[in-house]
């Protein structure tokens, strides 16, 4: 599930980002920066795909 969650990440980003963490802010600003450009969108939505694999790596909180 991790490597389909970092394609659509990458292919799209608002997707990647809604399967990771659901609807909220974080969402909303993939939203926002995708509408501004694919590349943007598709930055933030790796590194809060990647943010969120670490955090469950080490057991931490979840958003």
């Amino acid at each position: 599930m991790k490597l389909v969650r970092f394609l659509l990440g990458l292919v799209v980003p608002p997707l990647g980002v809604f399967l990771t963490v659901g609807v909220g802010s974080t969402l909303l600003i993939n939203v926002l920066l995708t509408l501004l450009g694919w590349l943007p969108g598709s930055i933030h939505a790796i590194w809060v795909i990647a943010k969120h694999e670490e955090k469950l790596d080490r057991g931490g909180e979840i958003y």
